[in-house]
């Protein structure tokens, strides 16, 4: 018989998932020790994420002098982890459903742990790309299990605050790498990158599992334990509770999907946001800035040490008012004001190189260079670098989350690999175009 509203069953499940951000059920929720210690606890993961990505430009010197390699081989080097990130992309929402979101997140830094070391004792190149290999598989996960396990954590009202804060740990891992390679030798930098890895898998031991995961495994003791536990002893968590249980009951008549399966008119919409966001996220310019700031600045005849420094000033603190604007101005309004500021960063950035051709305007070239690429890596901080993680781990219904969020992630992935390769043909061509 069908339901009185015209819905079926899946689609009432799809309307749950992406309207239940505005109930006011929760509205008042607060954030409670318990929230911020698992959520600062899995924001270590993205800490190691940044820290990952930032390690290749600090380090590149003495690498290729300790070991010995060629460009080319430190490209590879440098490349190699992307590779590892999408495998484990792929893998990562199934591993996620199977395991539960804490034990893949320990699972996750332990091949991080393991390609750290590796870095660290290599003497020879297969070992190094070993290690960047295994660090590259970690973050891939990790990149897809820590926003969805504080979007599952988190009240409502807080939710969009706290799952940006991933981005946030990414830029500060990254912005660290970048000013203390300055002075640190490489070996003593990778083996600075083990300590948020082993932070995560000890603090993982003093943090609930997701409610909502175990809820979807039958364990409903184990469910309102925790979410007791996040939300207080005294608070009253039992529309909450209710609402869990409702879902689950629901999810649990529908059949678990596979990625071909998500090739349905009923998921496009939100297959379609979900891909697009991280494809205007790669395509909108911020791996050009990232692995070419250095160029960027030379080339433009602006010193590229205090060029770094004023990108790492820049994007932390925005980084943070993004946090703070998510769950205030909406997440469209602060996507659609960050897209803009990148539009004008970029156009800044190329307008600097186009005034350097003319002699009357090559004395501000390299001030329009510094603040288009400032402009841009502020306006990127502000909300294209987190939004697509938070509305990702938003708009999927929870039959399909694992599939669809492997899928939005493993897109993230592939579009960081091309331009890896990008970046991989540019050294090379440089480098035959000088010995000619």
């Amino acid at each position: 018989m069908e339901p009185e509203d015209g819905l079926t069953d899946e689609e009432r499940l799809l309307l749950t998932t992406t309207t239940v951000v505005c109930s006011n059920d929760s509205s008042a929720s607060p954030a409670t020790r318990v929230v911020i210690l698992s959520t600062l606890v899995a924001v270590c993961g993205s800490y190691v994420f940044g820290s990952a990505v930032g390690f290749s430009s600090p380090a590149q010197t003495g690498i290729m002098n300790d070991l010995g390699l060629s460009l080319e081989e430190y490209s590879v080097f440098g490349s190699i982890m992307t590779i590892g990130a999408m495998v484990g992309a792929i893998m990562s929402g199934k591993i996620a459903d199977h395991f539960g979101r804490r034990m893949t997140m320990g699972l996750s830094q332990m091949f991080c742990l393991l390609g750290w070391l590796s870095i660290f004792y290599s003497e020879v190149s297969w070992l190094l790309d070993a290690g960047r290999l295994s660090l590259g598989y970690g973050i891939g996960v990790l990149s897809y299990v820590v926003p969805v396990y504080i979007a599952e954590i988190t009240p409502r009202n807080l939710r969009g605050a706290f799952t940006t804060a991933n981005q946030l740990m990414i830029c500060i891992g990254m912005s660290v790498m970048w000013l203390i390679g300055i002075v640190i030798p490489w070996r003593t930098l990778a083996l600075i990158g083990t300590i948020p890895c082993l932070l995560q898998i000890l603090g993982l031991f003093f943090i609930p599992e997701s409610p909502r995961w175990l809820a979807k495994i039958g364990q409903w003791e184990g469910c309102e334990s925790a979410l007791q536990r996040l939300r207080g002893e005294n608070a009253n968590t039992s529309k909450e509770s209710v609402e869990i249980r409702d879902y689950t009951k629901s999810l649990h008549q529908l059949s678990e999907t596979r990625v071909l399966d998500l090739i349905q008119l009923k998921y496009a919409k939100s297959l379609t946001v979900g891909v697009g966001l991280m494809i205007l996220q790669q395509f909108g310019g911020v791996n050009a800035i990232a692995f070419y700031a250095n160029s960027i600045f030379i080339s433009s005849g602006f010193s590229s040490r205090i060029g770094t420094i004023a990108l790492v000033v820049v994007q932390v603190p925005l980084t943070l008012i993004g946090v703070l604007l998510m769950d205030v101005s909406g997440r469209r309004a602060l996507l659609m004001i960050s897209a803009a500021g990148t539009c004008l960063g970029c156009f800044l950035t190329g307008m600097s190189f186009l005034l350097q051709g003319l002699q009357e305007y090559k004395v501000i070239s390299p001030i329009l260079a510094l603040v288009g690429v400032m402009v841009f890596k502020g306006s990127f901080s502000l909300g294209m670098g987190g939004i697509p993680w938070v509305i990702m781990s938003e708009i999927f219904p929870m039959n399909i989350k694992s599939s669809a969020g492997s899928l939005v992630t493993v897109v993230n992935w592939d579009i960081f690999l091309v331009f890896k390769h990008i970046r991989l043909n540019y050294f090379v061509r440089c480098k035959v175009s000088t010995r000619d």
